[in-house]
C-alpha cells in the first residue's frame, strides 16, 4: 500500500468503513455506484491500495477508510502479457511469476490460480489462452475436445486430463460451478458489515 495510506491508518485507525459502494467487473474496470471509474490516475491508485481481509472481503484502502469492494467474479482480473509463453498480469498491475492450477467453469469462463490469488481470465484474451490447452496426449486441444471439457465443466467433472502451458510450466485444469467458485477460494463476492460493525 502507498506510504500516504500507511500514515492515515495509524492516525486514524477506527473509521468505519464503506460496504456497496466500489464495484470490480469481470474486465477489471472499477465503478463507484455503476458509474465506471475513467480517470487513469485514479484507477491505478485504487489498484495499489487493494487488498483481502482475514474473512476474504476484499477492499480499497482509501487513506483510513476501507471501502469493500462488490465483485462480479473473481477478485482479480488476468490478462496476458505479450510473448511467446503463457504468462499473466493482474488487473492490479502485478505480474504472476506462476500458474499453479486453472479452472474451467459451465459458463467458459477460465479462472487462473496463481501465487497473487485466484483470478478469471479477461475475456479478450480467453481466444488466445484456450489454444494453449493441452488434451491427455500433451497436443493441443481441438475446438471440439474444448466443447467436451466445457460440457463436463456443466456436469461438475472436476478431472484433470488438461493442462494448461503457461510460461511457468504445465498447470492442471480442473472444472468448476461458477457459484461454487467464491467457497472454493474463500472469497466475498457481496462484503456486507458483520453484526455490530459500523459502517458508512
Amino acid at each position: 500500500m502507498d506510504d500516504v495510506v500507511l500514515r492515515a491508518i495509524a492516525k486514524w485507525p477506527d473509521v468505519p468503513a464503506v460496504y456497496g459502494w466500489l464495484s470490480l467487473d469481470r474486465r477489471g474496470n472499477w465503478a463507484i455506484k455503476g458509474e465506471r471509474i475513467g480517470n487513469p490516475r485514479i484507477a491505478a491508485f485504487i489498484a495499489r491500495n487493494y487488498a483481502c481481509d482475514e474473512r476474504g472481503r476484499w477492499f480499497f484502502q482509501n487513506g483510513p477508510q476501507r471501502v469493500y469492494v462488490t465483485l462480479a467474479y473473481a477478485p482479480l482480473i488476468y490478462r496476458t502479457q505479450p510473448g511467446t509463453s503463457l504468462a499473466f498480469v493482474s488487473h492490479t498491475g502485478r505480474a504472476a511469476a506462476r500458474v499453479d492450477r486453472a479452472w474451467l467453469d459451465e459458463q467458459g469462463a477460465l479462472l487462473v490460480e496463481a501465487e497473487l490469488g485466484i483470478g478469471v481470465v479477461h475475456d479478450h484474451d480467453l481466444p488466445d489462452v484456450l489454444t494453449r490447452l493441452l488434451g491427455p496426449d500433451g497436443l493441443p486441444m481441438t475446438e471440439e475436445a474444448v466443447d467436451r471439457l466445457l460440457d463436463e465443466a456443466a456436469g461438475a467433472n472436476p478431472g484433470a486430463s488438461t493442462h494448461l502451458d503457461t510460461a511457468s510450466g504445465l498447470a492442471p485444469v480442473y472444472t468448476i460451478l461458477a457459484e461454487e467458485v467464491p467457497e472454493r477460494f474463500g472469497f466475498d463476492r457481496e462484503p456486507r458489515p458483520a453484526p455490530g460493525e459500523p459502517a458508512c
